[in-house]
């Protein structure tokens, strides 16, 4: 019963967090939830010794985690993502061996019988009953060859699930962190020869290993280890081989792939509530995934496939002009002079820390009448919501806050538009160069604005390593520096 209300709880979570209004009270619920299944689990520890081991775990895992939480920057939270989905995928690894080193199985036939059952028949039935007796009594599980065989394959395709996911995390780690000097590591794609054809043989072979692993009288530790071995190896190839720009969709896949793993778990030790929370996250993630592709211009199948057909395309690097700059005090006045003002946040904003004065400029300018709102770009930032968690932490109204589709249609009757810290996400290349590596990708069409200003540190090319002409149209200005100084100028001009 505990189980099933920390279930519901868990999908109270997931309900709640759909709305920024509700969001607190979805964290709390998960929170709750994941109470009541701890205290549960207690209950179900028979030994004085085994109780100390996991009060010990849990403190040292709890000291770990509240460091490392109060450490963590909004811009880092990818990342630590990226490693908390790793620790899921190596319990599942562990969970798996611990599964099949302590399976002490006696397997029995299974014995039908009839109303009209012959004394053979009774008599065999008979036999069975001792033999789960016999079993029973010397402390093995008794299982038929059915059960047996679904234990195995649940033990496989956990460790196998669980091994990639650990190494691919660790991948997309280094990848966001961008201090490992690795090839692995590196943002650009690994493109390794033949790179698919070696995933296509990393997933036979593992198929022909399952096969080796289950069709034994006695099943065998080396299929079992080899195939580890590979999964190991395949997490590593399957998102080294994407690129830089494509992380935050891997981590969401990689969000997802833990799920699945949590789920292998739950069945290897026959918890219900982690296979219901493992089916949530698995769920959950996979179609957060396919949100992202589609708001990124990618194929679900080609990012989880590592990188299939994301080849980078050629691109001319012809001059594409001259730009103009603007100081703080001139973009002061532009906003005064403005009736209609339009944000688009991107990850410079949450590197610099601006959103606080960003909130401050906001409320200056309505105060002063002038009608401001948020355009946020689903993948703005390193995560979906990263632009929205950063505003609301500096009390940004939610109603001002719109998403892409919401608000695109309004930037040609807008004033002014402010680009904080975002690139790629409102880069005209997009929808204007069809050979450019971010070619069909839904962005944000500032340009269609009265004037655009562009907030920058220099004129660098964005995540996906591509040169915006947005910088160079007529009616877009640049604004050098510090986000976070440069908008408290801002706002003491105004």
């Amino acid at each position: 019963m505990a189980y099933i209300l920390a279930a519901l709880l868990f999908i109270l979570a997931l309900a709640g967090l759909s709305k920024q209004e509700t969001a607190k009270l979805g964290c709390t619920s998960g929170m709750a939830g994941m109470t009541i299944a701890l205290l549960a689990t207690f209950s179900c520890v028979d030994t004085p010794a085994s109780f100390i081991f996991i009060i010990l775990a849990m403190v040292v895992g709890a000291a770990i985690g509240l460091y490392v939480a109060r450490r963590v920057a909004m811009t880092q939270m990818p990342e630590l993502i990226a490693c908390l989905h790793s620790f899921v995928g190596l319990a599942a690894v562990m969970v798996g061996f611990n599964s099949f080193f302590d399976m002490g199985v006696a397997v029995v036939p299974t014995v039908e019988v009839s109303i009209d059952a012959t004394a053979e028949q009774i008599q065999n039935l008979v036999d069975v009953e001792k033999a789960k007796a016999a079993a029973a009594a010397a402390g093995a599980a008794v299982m038929s060859v059915a059960e047996l065989n679904t234990h195995l394959a649940e033990i496989f395709l956990g460790v196998f699930i669980g091994a990639v996911t650990f190494t691919g995390s660790i991948v997309a780690y280094g990848k966001l962190n961008g201090t490992f000097k690795l090839a692995v590591f590196k943002s650009a794609p690994l493109q390794l020869p033949g790179g698919h054809w070696l995933n296509l043989l990393a997933i036979v072979a593992s198929l022909v290993l399952m096969v080796w692993f289950m069709s034994a009288d006695n099943p065998p530790l080396a299929p079992l280890v080899l195939m580890t071995l590979i999964a190991f190896l395949f997490g590593v190839h399957l998102v080294a081989a994407i690129g830089g720009a494509d992380m935050p969709v891997v981590i969401s896949m990689l969000n997802s792939y833990s799920g699945w793993a949590a789920a292998a778990s739950g069945f290897m030790l026959d918890n219900d509530l982690l296979i219901v929370t493992g089916a949530l996250v698995g769920s959950s993630g996979a179609i957060l995934s396919y949100i992202m592709c589609k708001a990124m211009n990618r194929r679900f199948i080609s990012v989880i496939a590592g990188g299939f057909g994301s080849a980078p395309v050629k691109t001319d690097d012809q001059e594409m002009g001259e730009y103009r700059e603007l100081k703080a005090p001139e973009v002061a006045e532009m906003l005064k002079n403005s009736s209609s003002v339009i944000i688009t946040p991107g990850y410079g904003m949450a590197v610099s820390q601006a959103q606080q004065a960003v909130a401050s400029m906001t409320e200056k300018l309505r105060a002063r009448g002038v009608e401001v709102r948020f355009g946020i770009h689903p993948v703005a930032g390193r995560l979906p919501g990263h632009m929205n968690v950063l505003l609301a932490e500096a009390k940004v109204p939610y109603d001002i806050v719109l998403e892409m589709d919401e608000i695109n249609d309004d930037f040609e009757n807008t004033d002014t538009v402010l680009v904080i810290g975002a690139n790629d996400t409102v880069n005209p290349a997009a929808l204007e160069n069809p050979n450019s590596p971010i070619a069909g990708m839904p962005v944000l069409e500032v340009w269609k604005a009265h004037n655009v200003v562009i907030f920058k540190r220099s004129m660098n090319v964005g995540y996906a390593g591509v040169q915006n002409p947005l910088f160079f149209k007529e009616n877009s200005y640049m604004c050098f520096g510090d986000a976070k100084k440069t908008v408290e100028e801002i706002v003491a001009n105004i």
